[in-house]
């Protein structure tokens, strides 16, 4: 046996030269993540302005890009930031108070994407601390430790304020892309959607003097770049254990669901619908502390993701005792939920999501059914001027028609633009009628609506196989249908007595009544 002797033998716990490049290699997604722990540190310090830039240096070097952040946080004392420099290092490890828990953020986040980290931090504008790791220095061996602290005299740094932290990452070679534009692009959008809440609470937030605007993935806060979705019922609140053999320690889970405006959107280009996010963007937004953690198709049971999904949207809001529950790293990036976090959550979450998959499938379809009978509504409206004008204002019976069209199809039946053309609007609407006639009507604030039953036995026998059919000779024959239901609704529109309203509402009715018997024999 040779015997080595302690002077070429190394049993650290970590090779440090070795530890430090493969780190880079492990934990992060990509740049946004990674950015979002510097975010994160910034948010536990109290801070209420966080600064990014994104810069380009022109020294010719490799590795020209810069990234910094500053923050108005309560800054470090010599200590803690030595500590913040190390890999485990906290001041607060275990602490599920806040954003972080395990210390391993700053110099794993920023060994991600730089070669080098360097932190400013003050608790006092007038004493301005200092220190680094370098990639290069600790891969060489002149790097043991976190280089002693240096004060500094740099008040440009803190720019009055009277707190605060400066982190900059030095020859960036891994980040996303290498070009400017496109990584302050992507960050916008990321670091909107992970802090949203924190944003809706008054946090500023910026990258190269741009303010990062909330991104709502539910689509139904009014302060987000996108909005316009509704609630799906009430948030769901769920007691979860935080360890399944220990009942004792439990957690709340909040779960909201929204629905997206398919009549609205899904006409829209699909170019718009990427840009919005709601093309491929289904999926649950799992929040922890405030700040999204993971984005995708969890707690759904068995159900596959399917093309209807992309109309609605999930979001589970957890405490942070539940982290093990939900299997959080300490990147805090993604879950790995617990058996007995789903058992406590799939059956629900399933069964609304199949739901909703189900109201997303036939909203299509009813917006497909609109499409079509728009060229009717369309022809009309450009002929309307050839006939009789509508008289100026709703009588009882429109009001009451109107009322019961509000909740389905409030947005449809909305008035023009002010700036659109002033032609008298007409819309045809598939609506189930208390009564027994095939079609009702009503006149609207700019125009008429023909209101047609699909319970008649004339639009299940004849009409609803036209306006199914894509033959078009029956395109056409069903458009001629169109416009004759409607000039007999226009023409019951332009009575203003009541007795011949009364007269024309009991002929319709016994017309539709008589129709139905000789079709069903």
């Amino acid at each position: 046996m040779t015997a080595q002797t302690s002077a070429t033998s190394d049993y650290s716990i970590v090779a440090l030269e070795t530890f430090i490049q493969a780190t880079r290699d492990s934990g992060y997604k990509g740049t946004a993540s990674a950015v979002s722990e510097l975010v994160d540190n910034s948010l536990q310090a109290g801070a209420t302005k966080v600064e990014l830039t994104v810069t380009k240096n022109d020294d010719g070097s490799a590795h020209p890009i810069t990234l910094t952040l500053r923050d108005n946080g309560s800054g470090m004392s010599a200590a803690t930031l030595r500590q913040a420099l190390r890999f485990g290092g906290s001041s607060r490890f275990n602490d599920r108070g806040g954003m972080g828990r395990y210390g391993m953020g700053l110099p794993n986040s920023s060994f991600s994407q730089a070669q080098r980290v360097t932190v400013q931090t003050w608790t006092s504008p007038e004493r301005v601390l200092t220190s680094y790791l370098d990639l290069d220095e600790i891969a060489s061996g002149a790097l043991k430790e976190v280089p002693p602290v240096r004060r500094v005299e740099a008040p440009e740094v803190t720019r009055g304020a009277p707190s605060g932290t400066l982190v900059t990452w030095s020859r960036c070679d891994r980040l996303d892309n290498r070009r400017i534009s496109t990584v302050a692009r992507k960050l916008l959008a990321a670091l909107g959607r992970k802090f949203r809440h924190h944003l809706w609470r008054g946090v500023c937030v910026s990258l190269n003097g741009e303010q990062v605007a909330p991104v709502d993935p539910l689509f139904l806060h009014e302060d987000s770049i996108f909005s316009g979705a509704k609630q799906f019922g009430s948030d769901s609140v769920y007691e979860v254990a935080a360890d399944a053999g220990d009942p004792t320690k439990t957690g709340l889970v909040r779960v909201r669901f929204s629905q997206l405006p398919v009549a609205e959107w899904s006409q829209l280009p699909p170019k718009e619908k990427r840009l919005r996010g709601v093309s491929k963007g289904a999926g649950v937004s799992v929040v922890r502390a405030g700040r999204e953690v993971d984005y995708g198709w969890f707690f759904l049971g068995g159900k596959r993701r399917e093309n209807y999904d992309d109309w609605w949207r999930c979001e589970v809001l957890f405490d942070p005792i539940l982290d093990e529950a939900f299997g959080i790293t300490h990147t805090k990036q993604q879950v790995r939920p617990q058996p007995h976090l789903l058992e406590a959550l799939a059956a629900d979450m399933e069964a609304t999501a199949r739901a909703l998959n189900g109201l997303a499938r036939r909203a299509h379809n009813d917006a497909k059914v609109m499409q079509k009978l728009s060229n009717s509504e369309a022809r009309a409206g450009a002929l309307d001027e050839l006939l009789t004008p509508l008289p100026e204002g709703s009588r009882s019976r429109d009001r009451r028609v109107l009322e019961t069209l509000a909740a389905s199809h409030g947005a449809l039946l909305s008035p023009a633009a002010p700036d659109a053309a002033q032609l008298t609007q007409y819309r045809i609407v598939p609506q189930r009628l208390s009564e027994t006639t095939f079609f009702n009507y009503a006149r609207s604030s700019d125009g008429l609506v023909l209101v047609l039953n699909p319970e008649h036995p004339f639009y299940k026998q004849v009409y609803r196989p036209l306006l199914e059919s894509e033959l078009p000779s029956e395109v056409a024959l069903r458009a001629q249908l169109d416009l004759l239901l409607l000039s007999a609704a226009r023409s019951d529109a332009l009575l203003e007595g009541d007795q011949e309203v009364e007269r024309s509402d009991a002929f319709r009715q016994g017309w539709s009544d008589t129709l139905a018997t000789y079709l069903n024999g």
